[in-house]
């Protein structure tokens, strides 16, 4: 097996349970390393550390896969696969839709797998999962026995590993529009050319955290997409829910999923920028008893950190204008990029802005089913506060 030996003092982040490897923090490669290829990684004093697939064509060098001599072969994948979907059994059980595989929280960097009812999602992110893809999707069939496969590896970030994108069904049936459980709730959900894997597994938990802050309450639902939330604050008693987004097949989508749950007459959905939205309400001395504020990512990069940072700040700020005091913000951040600690210094400095003081309800961040593993700070993404308005 060829080997990847780190410069000194690189081992420290790999040894605190990192799982990447950049291109800087090597010193020696082995002779003819193949893209994808798993390599020994050892430290300047020839330590073994782990075994990883290498990629040149990336920044992340190397992705390791175990910390043990082992075989990273058919019994290894299945193993890991197993693994995966007996922690699902534990944390969601019963659960008809789950992310089944999260990239480095379950240890398979670059391996995604959503279950949808009977189908799964997949995507091959990095080129260490792409030379594995028919072994992968093998396992697959054989311990989940889905319907179809779709393949969604049809992301940009595929293009840092040299990878193009790909899409289509890769085994069984695609089902079209799919009808799907969340909650108990209703959503119809296209796997094939829906955003991302079809729909936001991640937010499921803090949709349902929503039921004892939303009855009799006037909510408003910003960036609703196809209207989970929207549905779901109308599902736990919400007096009236407005969802904005700036697709008109996201609020097609979230007016029939209300539908689908007979709660067409508290929700209706409307067409429109929510920065332009919100600051147009605030003029207009509008008032909300609840409002979720659910953006997708601002910002991909550390680059481009700055503007979101004012993205943020805006919309936070302009929705606790709307908010009288009882209240209710439910803020949420996708961006990896944005802290946990800077977007409350940007919630801080917008209510102080808006002149409103809040209090922390809940600290939240995405669902069980996409693992937080300790030491990869970038498995953990999502952020979702809970505030009251006090005054």
């Amino acid at each position: 097996m060829n080997q990847v030996v780190l410069k000194a003092g690189k081992d420290k982040r790999v040894r605190a349970g990192h799982l990447w490897i950049y291109q800087g923090e090597i010193g020696i490669i082995g002779i003819g390393v193949k893209p994808g290829e798993v390599v020994e990684v050892l430290d300047n004093r020839n330590r073994f550390l782990g075994l990883g697939y290498y990629n040149y064509s990336s920044q992340i060098a190397v992705r390791l896969l175990t910390t043990i001599r082992e075989r990273v072969d058919e019994d290894f994948f299945r193993r890991r696969l197993q693994g995966a979907i007996r922690y699902r059994e534990r944390v969601k059980p019963g659960a008809s839709c789950c992310r089944l595989v999260y990239g480095e929280g379950d240890l398979l960097p670059g391996l995604v797998v959503d279950k949808f009812e009977d189908y799964l999602v997949v995507q091959f992110l990095t080129m260490g999962m792409e030379v594995h893809r028919d072994l992968i999707l093998e396992l697959l069939v054989e311990l989940c026995r889905p319907k179809g496969i779709i393949e969604r590896s049809d992301l940009s970030v595929r293009h840092l590993e040299d990878l193009p994108e790909r899409s289509g069904c890769v085994y069984g049936e695609n089902p079209g529009p799919l009808l799907i459980r969340d909650n108990q709730l209703q959503f119809r959900v296209d796997l094939l050319e829906g955003q991302k894997t079809g729909y936001f597994l991640d937010q499921s938990a803090n949709r349902a955290a929503l039921a004892p802050y939303v009855k009799g309450r006037k909510t408003l639902d910003c960036f609703c997409h196809v209207g989970s939330f929207a549905v779901h604050a109308a599902a736990y008693g919400a007096s009236s829910v407005l969802g904005v987004d700036i697709s008109e097949d996201a609020v097609r989508l979230a007016a029939e999923n209300a539908e689908l749950n007979g709660l067409q007459e508290r929700c209706s959905f409307k067409t429109a920028n929510a920065f332009d939205f919100l600051r147009d309400q605030s003029s207009l001395r509008e008032r909300y008893d609840l409002i979720v504020l659910d953006p997708p990512a601002f910002t991909k990069s550390k680059q481009a950190l700055e503007g979101a940072v004012r993205g943020y700040k805006e919309i936070n700020l302009r929705a606790l204008k709307l908010l009288p005091p009882g209240g209710i913000l439910v803020t949420c951040s996708c961006s990896h990029h944005l802290h946990p600690d800077l977007f409350w210094e940007i919630i801080a400095a917008a209510a102080a802005d808006a002149k409103r003081r809040i209090r922390l309800l809940e600290r939240r961040t995405q669902g069980l089913d996409h693992p937080i593993l300790v030491g990869v700070p970038e498995t953990e993404y999502l952020k979702c506060f809970i505030f009251e308005v006090i005054q």
